[in-house]
Formats: C-alpha cells, sequence, structure tokens
C-alpha cells in the first residue's frame, strides 16, 4: 500500500492532503493567506490523526520542492522532514510547476499537441516557469522570466501554449500571441500532487532525508564553488 502525505506550501496557500493508492481521502486547505507557519502543524497534525484511525501506515511524505515562497518552501521541507524522521517514512520532492499542470490535465479539454506552462509569480514582471509537454516531459526547464511581448514567442510560434497559475495573470496583456491560452483561478495544491507522488513512490524515487533542500536552495548550491558545497 502506498499512502503518502502531501504538503504544499510553494505559494499564500497551504494545504495538506493523504493519498492512498493514488485516491484523495483527507484534505484541507488555507486561502486566507501565507499563514503557514500556524496552519501546516494543525493540518498535520489532523492528517496523522485521521491516518492512525483509519488503520494507515504513513509510507511516504512528498513535498513540493519549488519554486515559490522561501519562507514557504522552507516552512513545508522542514515539516515534512520531521514527519519522515518521526514515522521512519520515505520522502518524495514534487516539482511545484509540474504538480500545478495535474488539474489541467485531468479538468481541461487540450489539444493533443499542446504545451502547457504553468507560473508561479516573482516580482514586477518576472515568473517562475517552464514548458511541458501533455505526457509531463521537460520542454524547457524551469527559470526565472522576464516577461514581454516576445516571450515564449519560438515556442508559440509552432504549438499553443497554456499559461496558468499565480503568475500568469500578469502576463494576459503582453503576451497577445494568437496561440497564447490563459486559464485563470489556478493554484498548487497537495491534492494535486497525488498522482506524481504515487508514481514516485513505486519507482521508489526518494530523497536523502538529510540532505535534500528544496528549488532557492539548490539554485544557491549551483552558484557556490564546488570546494565548498
Amino acid at each position: 500500500m502506498a499512502c503518502i502525505l502531501n504538503i504544499e506550501t510553494s505559494t499564500s496557500v497551504c494545504s495538506v492532503a493523504v493519498v492512498d493508492e493514488g485516491h484523495v481521502i483527507w484534505n484541507e486547505e488555507d486561502h486566507s493567506g501565507p499563514n503557514h507557519a500556524v496552519s501546516l502543524g494543525v493540518y498535520v497534525d489532523q492528517a496523522l490523526s485521521f491516518i492512525d484511525n483509519s488503520g494507515l501506515q504513513v509510507e511516504a511524505v512528498a513535498v513540493s520542492s519549488g519554486p515559490g515562497s522561501y519562507t514557504g518552501l522552507r516552512i513545508g521541507v522542514s515539516m515534512a522532514k520531521g514527519v519522515c524522521y518521526g514515522r521512519d517514512a520515505k520522502l518524495i520532492a514534487i516539482p511545484t510547476l509540474q504538480a500545478m499542470c495535474v488539474p489541467l490535465l485531468l479538468g481541461e479539454s487540450v489539444e493533443e499537441d499542446a504545451l502547457l506552462c504553468p507560473m508561479l509569480d516573482a516580482r514586477r514582471m518576472e515568473v517562475y516557469a517552464a514548458v511541458y509537454d501533455r505526457a509531463l516531459r521537460e520542454v524547457r526547464a524551469t527559470g526565472a522570466d522576464i516577461i514581454d511581448e516576445n516571450s515564449y514567442k519560438e515556442i508559440l510560434d509552432e504549438k499553443v501554449v497554456y499559461f496558468f497559475g499565480p503568475g500568469a495573470s500578469k502576463c494576459k496583456e503582453v503576451i497577445t500571441h494568437p496561440n497564447a491560452r490563459f486559464i485563470d483561478d489556478m493554484e498548487p495544491l497537495a491534492k494535486d500532487m497525488a498522482p506524481l507522488a504515487t508514481k514516485c513512490f513505486y519507482r521508489q524515487e526518494f530523497e536523502d532525508v538529510a540532505y535534500f533542500v528544496p528549488f532557492y536552495l539548490k539554485e544557491y548550491q549551483a552558484a557556490l564553488p564546488k570546494k565548498l558545497v
């Protein structure tokens, strides 16, 4: 059995879900603002009580690994590691942008050859974004993009691209290519990590609990001289 605790704290939304064999059996979300320091511990306690009362065992903890809020990711990863140590569970890292594609693929009618571009808001006209195909293969790696009228033009000239997520709304008036499609009101949520976390579990794609760091620290490590890493 694969009972996985999912934690998502990359934006102002805090969410926790319990997934059993790929199905979400418990879920809580706080959309009222960046309240991770308060809400996350409460939700995790409730989720663990639900798991215990259901006669299940936490086999793994899946955490959104970024990009996203520095503080949110730090709180989420710290909590995930604590549960892993306390429950002797495996750690699974789910890229935030990839997880954001799941509800779009499950709920929207997306053209077979269309591409997906989830976006997280950075500052001014900057976003963190990646581009995936419908099989969630990476077409363009995660990067920090400054948005202007030529952003993603080479890709848009070839295919329809769906833009969505907290960073997409400010791009609507700038990216006006006829192949650009915008989807509103899509946030990264723990429940949407379910299929990706379950796949990682059965493929045994686990992280080292002691040494795993979220996206923002990986960027920092990559910039350090090798002798310091």
